[in-house]
């Protein structure tokens, strides 16, 4: 599992398409039994619980803040300095706690996410 509250995430539920929300982004607002979340939708401000199965991480422009939501670096918040698209990966620097500053080369985009500001 790996949705968090606060992050922006993309809904990819075919079921949720009709509704108009297929592609589109939303807020975790809270995370029911660690895998389903409470999504408001940036655009209609609608709340839908959606299984993070149907769900995407979404990247930031670069310089902007994400959290790490799996791996050894999980929890932390990071930079994105850099993506390298033909590895589908990015290069972070780790704010706060007790790897700042620490810069971490090739994270995989599953494994970030970017935070709402």
């Amino acid at each position: 599992y790996w949705l968090c509250p606060g992050i922006v995430v993309k809904v990819m539920s075919k079921s949720l398409a009709e509704k108009g929300y297929y592609k589109q982004k939303g807020l975790v607002k809270r995370v029911i039994d660690k895998y389903v979340g409470e999504i408001e939708m940036l655009e209609s401000k609608h709340v839908l619980r959606v299984d993070q199965d149907e769900l995407e991480t979404v990247l930031p422009q670069i310089g902007g803040l994400v959290r790490i939501v799996n791996g050894a670096y999980r929890g932390s918040n990071a930079r994105l300095l850099s993506v390298d698209t033909e590895r589908f990966s990015a290069k972070l620097q780790v704010e706060k706690g007790l790897y700042d500053g620490k810069v971490l080369k090739a994270i995989e985009y599953e494994d970030i996410c970017k935070v709402a500001q």
